[in-house]
């Protein structure tokens, strides 16, 4: 995704992930699908009288996010990353350096991201008919943000950092300050690091000389700080799959917007909808791995889907 903010730490390179993902992790990187495919006005409304006014699950991908500034990870132009594994982050003191070097560039244009159109018409979307809820492979908290309720962060949410040693989570914007003043000589740099992040083709901020950049340990008990998201390598909690389950169970339809099922985390609500005999609409540019699976396959950019939704719906499109 052109003019995205810098790479967080390596995340825009850790492909998200959950349960049963570690063998999808070179998957990631343009689809080679077709992108750019619009669906008629017809379509649109065919899929909004399948859902509205039925218990509805959604399930979000990264195209949710892409006009927030935010880059996804199988779109047009998205470019194939190498993601960074649990298992190298946590054995690996090299590999942390490298990691909250970039993630401190990165930071600051993430934590810039506001909710855009797509999120907003969502929130709106479901007050004017019922949602069981939203489940999110992001880990940007933009629907919360938008109104959305309730959510399930698959993932996680990069806002938080947890000690792998106690358990407990901090603030990453806490974090952010304690690593400038770690390192007031790339402190200096920022500006033009962030800078440099934005014009890369994906957002991904190369650091040099990151074996030197210094990070805290966990203040109250000197353990790992790790961002609160599933790494490859890693599963996610298993008491966010189970809430995130418990939606689907009250859910008769499920929609999926902005994400190409890749990994298995996503995948497994498709399929789990399509066993139960529950309606699976799909929405996204590009191809997704559970098109067969859907009742209706809808194409395009999720915004003008979204807000065509509500105004079908007798909603208000708008900020």
């Amino acid at each position: 995704m052109n003019n995205a903010p810098g790479d967080v730490g390596g995340w825009f390179r850790t492909a998200r992930a959950g349960v049963d993902v570690a063998s999808d992790a070179t998957a990631w990187g343009p689809d080679g699908g077709s992108f750019g495919r619009v669906s008629p006005d017809d379509d649109l409304a065919a899929a909004l009288d399948l859902f509205r006014g039925r218990p509805t699950l959604v399930l979000t991908g990264a195209g949710m996010s892409t006009d927030s500034g935010l880059p996804d990870y199988r779109g047009r132009d998205a470019v194939p990353r190498s993601p960074m594994t649990f298992q190298e982050f946590v054995s690996s003191d090299l590999s942390r350096r490298r990691y909250w070097a970039r993630s401190t560039v990165g930071w600051r244009a993430f934590g810039r991201a506001r909710p855009n159109e797509a999120h907003l018409a969502l929130a709106r979307l479901g007050r004017l008919t019922p949602f069981t809820g939203v489940v999110t492979q992001n880990v940007d908290g933009l629907h919360q943000r938008a109104g959305s309720a309730p959510v399930v962060d698959l993932h996680g949410n990069l806002a938080e950092v947890i000690c792998l040693g106690c358990g407990r989570l901090f603030p990453r914007e806490d974090l952010q300050d304690a690593l400038l003043r770690m390192n007031p000589r790339f402190a200096r740099q920022l500006d033009a690091l962030t800078a440099e992040a934005r014009t890369a083709p994906d957002g991904d901020a190369e650091v040099d000389r990151t074996e030197d950049f210094e990070y805290p340990d966990c203040p109250a008990c000197q353990g790992v700080l790790k961002p609160d998201v599933v790494f490859f390598g890693e599963n996610a909690h298993r008491d966010t799959v189970l809430r995130a389950n418990r939606l689907l169970d009250a859910a008769d339809v499920l929609v999926v917007l902005g994400t190409s099922l890749t990994v298995m985390s996503g995948l497994r609500f498709v399929r789990r909808s399509a066993k139960e005999g529950r309606d699976v609409i799909i929405c996204t540019d590009g191809q997704t791995r559970g098109d067969d699976l859907a009742t209706l396959r809808l194409h395009g950019r999720l915004a003008p889907v979204l807000s065509s939704w509500v105004r079908l719906a007798g909603g208000r499109v708008g900020r």
